[in-house]
């Protein structure tokens, strides 16, 4: 009898247990513009990539930096009128360091004008999917979209990474203020 009510009280708790939450995918849509943009000399596919390409050596790019709300595995789909390619970078993308900080980088998935990859993220880590293009001349519209268990935070959204250019004029601006101020800030009057 007691061997019958604890299978009966196992039975009961199986049946009285809550079923597992299984979530749906959070899809996020980014539209972006490689049109125009600044260039780099990106590298060849590879988890992680391991050198850097000769055809498109000053290939127009675009960044989006993001956050995600829950760690696990994301899908990375980027679709483009053109030979487009996908690169995914964890807390910082440098245009002039290329290896530092890639995960991930791909052309044709599966055709061409389609490329990504799968990743697994960490929640709080700053990502940043770099688009581009197989060679220089390509470039143009394109749209991505990253699925996964969490949601996406933009990180500046519409904004690129700084060219080492923008950097020199802004710190050159910083010192002129800089001087100003300390010329008005010495000038003392006397009776």
């Amino acid at each position: 009898m007691i061997k019958s009510f604890a299978a009966f009280a196992v039975l009961a708790s199986l049946v009285a247990a809550p079923a597992a939450a299984v979530t749906a995918p959070t899809s996020t849509i980014i539209n972006g513009d490689t049109t125009g943009g600044p260039t780099w000399n990106r590298t060849v596919s590879g988890t992680p990539p391991t050198s850097l390409s000769s055809l498109a050596t000053a290939v127009p790019y675009d960044v989006t930096g993001f956050t995600v709300t829950t760690s696990g595995i994301y899908d990375f789909r980027a679709t483009a009128g053109y030979d487009n390619y996908l690169h995914l970078y964890q807390n910082a993308f440098n245009p002039l360091s290329q290896f530092s900080g890639v995960l991930v980088a791909n052309d044709d998935f599966p055709e061409i004008g389609v490329s990504g990859f799968s990743a697994s993220l960490l929640s709080g880590t700053s990502y940043f999917a770099v688009a581009s293009a197989f060679d220089n001349s390509d470039f143009g519209a394109y749209r991505l979209e990253i699925t996964g268990p969490g949601s996406l935070s933009l990180i500046n959204p519409g904004s690129t990474v700084p060219e080492p250019a923008s950097w020199a004029m802004l710190i050159s601006g910083f010192g002129l203020i800089g001087a100003t101020m300390r010329r008005r800030r010495s000038k003392t009057v006397s009776a």
